[in-house]
């Protein structure tokens, strides 16, 4: 049977069921169904689930509004509750993995690979070790990765996620032009603003998470600034929430430090992998209509690799760039690639590292 795109109403419900307190199993499932053996690769279900979302998405003002995991620096010994089978590609919410650095960095053998990007980092999240780099301590321009960055500022806020945001001429201006299919008087919630940025990359929506900070944008742009410090991002500097900025820049081995840091925030992980959605917007001036979105990750969309954590990005100071965190042969790993010349050359050597970590033993 044709599996239907998740409505609007329906994520509403979902973020009321949380925002009540329901343990229903009948949650939120974005582009699959309640089967246990759906090929959907992104649910909120269950009460264990369900309560991880509520503490990020509805926090009170003497919570936290994330599971703290890991600053980045990689000493920690506080378990992630959440893998990804190899199977499915799925949450899996009963066999934990400890994401604390137990090694350091490049204490472990390489994997025998060759890549064509200018800058690559990957690293086995299990024991911290770096086993394949290239370039990786150059800082680099980082294009629309620097939305991870983004969406954790959004949510350390603590705000409510169900609060209506309206597009202002202002969201489309930036260092750059580019294209959008959103428009100004475009009206959709904070919870969607955030898996438009993630999920479709779209930076008018990026641009006014930022503007609805409170404190405004300037204050925004020094909470994210300030985020990579506390992360150890020697490299970093954020110009701007959307990346269209050369000026944001990090380098691979920093980056690492922000996939893992985004891996704190169950939002996060479900809405970057998000494979589409349909989004119901609403505007006063040029009426009402239905945005069909797709994740900018083809290894998101086919479903062919387990990927817990995905951003892609790309100006032509950047090149083609991504990161993610992906689970192989039981083993968790962050891969981050800068500066591809070309879309085939990212993701060629995406799946190149994918397989070699599959083959790679793990003893």
């Amino acid at each position: 049977m044709k599996q239907l795109p998740l409505t609007k109403q329906q994520l509403i419900a979902a973020l009321i069921s949380l925002s009540l307190g329901s343990v229903a199993q009948a949650a939120l499932t974005i582009n699959g169904s309640s089967s246990a053996e759906s090929s959907a690769r992104v649910s909120w279900g269950g009460a264990d689930s369900l309560s991880e979302a509520r503490k990020i998405m509805y926090k009170s003002s003497n919570s936290s509004p994330i599971k703290k995991v890991d600053n980045g620096y990689g000493a920690t010994n506080i378990t992630n509750t959440h893998s990804f089978g190899s199977s499915n590609n799925g949450f899996n919410n009963t066999n934990s993995y400890n994401t604390a650095y137990r090694g350091g960095f490049n204490s472990g053998s390489m994997i025998p690979i060759s890549t064509d990007s200018r800058s690559v980092a990957v690293i086995d999240a299990e024991t911290g070790e770096t086993i394949y780099e290239k370039d990786a301590d150059i800082a680099r321009p980082m294009a629309s990765i620097t939305k991870l960055m983004t969406a954790m500022v959004v949510l350390d806020a603590g705000l409510d996620m169900r609060e209506e945001i309206t597009l202002d001429p202002e969201d489309f201006v930036g260092p750059k032009r580019a294209s959008s299919r959103l428009k100004s008087g475009d009206r959709l919630n904070r919870a969607e603003m955030l898996l438009m940025a993630l999920m479709k990359s779209e930076n008018p929506a990026a641009k006014s998470l930022a503007r609805n900070y409170p404190g405004g944008y300037s204050a925004f742009m020094r909470a994210m600034n300030r985020k990579a410090q506390d992360l150890g991002m020697t490299t970093a500097f954020f110009g701007d929430p959307t990346g269209l900025d050369k000026r944001n820049v990090a380098s691979s081995n920093d980056l690492v430090k922000m996939v893992r840091a985004a891996g704190n925030y169950d939002v996060i992980r479900r809405f970057s992998t998000t494979k589409s959605y349909d989004f119901y917007v609403s505007n006063y001036s040029s009426g009402n209509r239905t945005y069909k979105a797709n994740n900018t990750s083809s290894l998101v969309r086919s479903g062919d690799y387990p990927i817990g954590i995905s951003k892609t990005g790309f100006i032509n100071e950047a090149g083609r760039c991504v990161v993610m965190e992906t689970r192989v042969n039981n083993r968790p790993a962050i891969i981050v690639i800068l500066g591809a010349n070309s879309s085939a050359t990212r993701w060629g050597d995406a799946k190149n590292i994918l397989n070699s970590l599959a083959t790679r033993r793990t003893v």
